[in-house]
């Protein structure tokens, strides 16, 4: 998966020291059977001296270090469940701007019952990898509607990319531009762009004109944000149904998606 760049282990680190201190205090109160009766659970760290609450948090730690693995374990579950339950209200919010926005193509049947959504960058290694997997979904899946959405985060040959394929979609040569950009090798430039779009039949001229509407650029801006609010920091991205993948998959875990996002529908 290409993403942005995230906090160094030193950063991380330094930010957890404190985190670790307060499950652990938390755990401490809840495990000490010394700690397990009304008053005494309420007011523990305020009849000790800062000094010996420490103390007792630290040996309590030495001797119990499975508490922290514990409540490790329980903060991710939960903040898994958090993420979850936000990302089906973003998708519920956000449905029409993701399924059907009328500048983002579309592609295997259009009627489909279940729509696959991809956030993708042409300089993606990743995107390019499972460009085959998408293919053969569609392939096997009759019913299998497809909408692309342009995410170029790598920088401008990416936006040059992004806004050329937008303008081939005008031409009707949106699907096999991108098909003959996800089998290019190497960087995705202006110059690689003009010759796929050369090869396929598409009017260059017309394509570099509409490549400078506002309506392109602000698709590529509306794709940006949507990504921001379903948690899509990087590429691949996919929505199947009710479920946000992040990062390049397999067709199996797509197919799988797929067969479960018609069940829901068949309900």
């Amino acid at each position: 998966m290409t993403q942005f760049s995230r906090p160094t282990g030193r950063r991380f680190g330094l930010i957890l020291l404190p985190l670790l201190l307060i499950i652990a205090a938390g755990a401490w109160y809840q495990l000490d059977p010394g700690f397990q009766t009304g008053r005494q659970l309420a007011t523990a760290s305020e009849n000790l001296p800062q000094e010996a609450f420490e103390r007792r948090v630290r040996n309590y730690l030495v001797a119990n270090p499975e508490v922290i693995v514990q409540a490790m374990q329980n903060l991710e579950r939960k903040q898994r469940e958090a993420e979850q339950t936000e990302a089906q209200a973003a998708l519920a919010a956000n449905s029409d701007e993701l399924l059907k926005s009328p500048e983002s193509p579309v592609g295997g049947n259009p009627q489909g019952d279940v729509t696959m959504v991809e956030f993708f960058d042409y300089n993606c290694p990743y995107c390019l990898q499972v460009a085959s997997a998408m293919a053969a979904a569609e392939e096997g899946d009759s019913q299998m509607r497809i909408v692309y959405k342009e995410f170029p985060i790598l920088g401008p040959d990416s936006v040059f990319s992004a806004k050329a394929a937008l303008a081939a979609h005008r031409q009707n040569l949106y699907p096999q531009f991108h098909k003959a950009m996800m089998q290019v090798s190497g960087s995705a430039d202006e110059v690689q762009v003009i010759t796929v779009a050369k090869e396929i039949g598409v009017d260059v001229e017309q394509l570099r004109t509409d490549m400078q509407d506002p309506a392109i650029h602000e698709e590529i801006e509306r794709n940006l944000a949507l990504a921001r609010i379903l948690r899509i920091n990087g590429t691949p991205g996919f929505v199947i149904g009710n479920e946000i993948l992040r990062g390049a998959t397999d067709l199996q875990t797509m197919q799988r998606l797929i067969d479960q996002a018609r069940k829901e529908i068949n309900r």
